[in-house]
């Protein structure tokens, strides 16, 4: 069974900072298995030890994994003195435990978007060794003609980088024109870089898939959920 030392126990669960820990153990408001502590480098059993804040059981996580339906207007960062980021959307038990964005969304793209604290899964997610997929929707000013679908699937040339072959297809052929594309990499702006090389403007983006799991539709833009088991495990094929 792993073993943490109080604080480190209750900062990762998000409870509170280093700082207000040791005031809440001072004053008594934590217990180990219904027995006050007074120590907070004591060790914790993670697995068998109950820990309880106030009353409250806190329940050892060792990472959180979340789908968040990312809105327009807002950026993806961990943080930023200016404008409203992703992590502003989620409660501030979460973000204390260090919680970030898997890759990024544009400010005016929206979609699915993962939420995690935990550093392999997001590099497996994000790494082109592992092709995985992330399947777009875009809302095109014009109809790039089905040539396009050819010149995704060879390789289209991005501004002196030619982006690795992507999926192309048509859902709406006008008013307006939607496209869906399947891309294995994730440069800067590409899936809009990648239309406008074949005579096309993106005026509306939206990431509908990662690898095998589809966003949630019943999630509003701004709203998240944590990810099923099942969700966890396509993923982390």
């Amino acid at each position: 069974m792993p073993k943490l030392r109080l604080d480190k126990f209750l900062r990762d669960q998000g409870i509170a900072s280093r700082s207000e820990i040791r005031e809440l153990i001072k004053k008594g408001f934590v217990t180990i298995n219904d027995v006050a502590a007074r120590d907070p480098s004591a060790y914790v059993e993670t697995v068998s030890d109950t820990v309880r804040v106030n009353g409250e059981t806190v329940h050892y996580r060792e990472f959180v994994y979340y789908m968040l339906n990312k809105p327009k207007g807002i950026i993806t960062a961990t943080e930023d003195r200016n404008e409203k980021t992703v992590l502003d959307l989620f409660p501030e038990n979460v973000r204390r435990r260090g919680v970030f964005p898997v890759g990024r969304l544009d400010r005016d793209t929206e979609g699915l978007l993962i939420i995690t604290d935990d550093g392999l899964f997001a590099h497996n997610l994000l790494s082109p060794k592992k092709h995985v997929p992330k399947l777009y929707e875009a809302v095109l000013n014009r109809h790039p003609g089905e040539e396009a679908i050819k010149a995704f699937r060879e390789g289209v040339d991005i501004g002196g980088y030619i982006a690795l072959p992507a999926n192309l297809s048509f859902v709406s052929g006008s008013d307006p024109v939607i496209a869906r594309v399947e891309v294995y990499e994730g440069k800067f702006h590409q899936v809009k870089r990648m239309f406008r090389a074949v005579g096309a403007e993106v005026l509306e983006l939206k990431r509908l898939r990662i690898g095998d799991v589809w966003l949630d539709e019943s999630l509003e833009p701004g709203e998240y959920r944590e990810l099923t088991d099942e969700e966890l495990a396509l993923l982390s094929k």
